[in-house]
């Protein structure tokens, strides 16, 4: 990867951490604690998306529709 790349990356995960503690009153223990809830529902649903393709019982579009 390249350098400018890297950089190009990290600017947008400043940005992204800048948004973030914003959306949250600039309160850091609020921010961290939003960020594990969208994570713990990321694992779900992920985890819902394994079990049924695992299962053979969705189809790739049913599955997809599991994730929204």
């Amino acid at each position: 990867m390249a350098l400018a790349d890297i950089n190009g990356t990290l600017d947008q995960h400043e940005a992204a951490i800048d948004e973030i503690v914003a959306s949250c009153n600039g309160d850091m223990r609020g921010a961290v604690k939003a960020l594990l809830l969208v994570n713990e529902q990321l694992e779900s649903e992920l985890r819902q998306v394994y079990a049924a393709t695992e299962h053979g019982s969705q189809t790739s579009r049913e599955a997809k529709k599991l994730l929204h």
